[in-house]
């Protein structure tokens, strides 16, 4: 065997040991994405119901909204938090570079109309690059994005709304990748604070998930337009929802991002493993026509020296 073809067999090698590598992750890519599917299903209808029951309740309260800090607007917005949900590991595509791009987009118009930007990340990727680009990011959280608790929420929940109510920020934002299939995934942004600019008060189609099936068996809409009376005061009930409104929407976001990534890298993978099976191919066919054409001018040697001996 010529140099050439050793070097070329060698290769092929190289590529099927990295074939199977990717191989091996899109399966438990793909095992941790039903796992994750299964958890925002089970999620979306609580989620739905808390966030319908804040705007329902901020509806009601009208102008008294404003009576505690946590639902006071400020006068003026100087300063923006942003929250970012990136991922721990890449290997996963236009993933985590398209929350950066939309964070840091959306930082420049805030910073363009004369507001200051405070950055925080959800995962290692988003700290990293954020660090890389000299934002240092006040707030940190890393280390369960595979599987995010109910807790996690609630740490980052509760840091965005002391920053809120101290005044360190008039704004909270947050943006993650939301899923749609393991294809398809889109990247949103959210309002969480103030709760008069919400993404809630929008009464987005996302809100109403899972009010369908409640109101199956019954005319469609009466809960959402039924006639409440509140007690204690809306406003009061307010003061209570908002922290699980914020806590609810964090975490759904994290779940979201989570299944996200799983079906971004499960198809990254996929692609990968296509892309080294052609690859394969094709040093193989170079490999073969290299031994060919050593075989080729080995027999011509042996012509000549045949006509040479007559």
């Amino acid at each position: 065997m010529s140099a050439t073809q050793r070097d070329v067999k060698n290769r092929i090698g190289s590529v099927k040991n990295i074939q199977k590598i990717t191989r091996a992750m899109e399966m438990v890519a793909a095992a941790r994405l039903r796992r994750a599917e299964q958890r925002i299903e089970a999620l979306r209808p609580y989620a739905g119901a808390i966030r319908r029951m804040t705007r329902q309740a901020a509806e009601a309260a009208g102008s008294e909204i404003s009576g505690l800090p946590i639902l006071k607007e400020h006068e003026a917005e100087n300063t923006v938090a942003l929250l970012l949900v990136t991922g721990d590991r890449g290997l996963a595509g236009a993933f985590n570079s398209q929350i950066i791009r939309a964070g840091l987009r959306a930082a420049r118009e805030h910073e363009g109309d004369g507001r200051s930007v405070l950055y925080s990340a959800v995962g290692r990727r988003g700290v990293s690059t954020l660090n890389f680009r000299g934002k240092d990011p006040v707030g940190r959280y890393v280390g369960f994005t595979d599987r995010p608790s109910y807790a996690d929420a609630r740490d980052i929940a509760e840091e965005l709304i002391a920053a809120y109510v101290d005044g360190k920020s008039d704004r909270v934002e947050i943006f993650y990748n939301g899923y749609i299939s393991p294809l398809t995934q889109e990247v949103r942004r959210e309002t969480l604070l103030p709760l008069q600019q919400a993404t809630i008060l929008e009464g987005g189609e996302r809100d109403r998930e899972g009010a369908d099936d409640a109101d199956e068996g019954g005319d469609a809409g009466v809960g959402h337009h039924a006639l409440v009376e509140y007690e204690p005061d809306p406003e009061e009930i307010l003061a209570r929802l908002v922290p699980d409104y914020v806590e609810i929407s964090v975490y759904r976001a994290l779940l979201e991002s989570t299944a996200s990534e799983h079906g971004a890298r499960m198809t990254a993978m996929r692609n990968a493993s296509e892309n080294a099976g052609e690859l394969i191919e094709d040093l193989t066919l170079e490999m073969n026509r290299a031994r060919q054409a050593e075989i080729t001018q080995e027999i011509m040697e042996v012509v000549a020296g045949a006509e040479s001996l007559t």
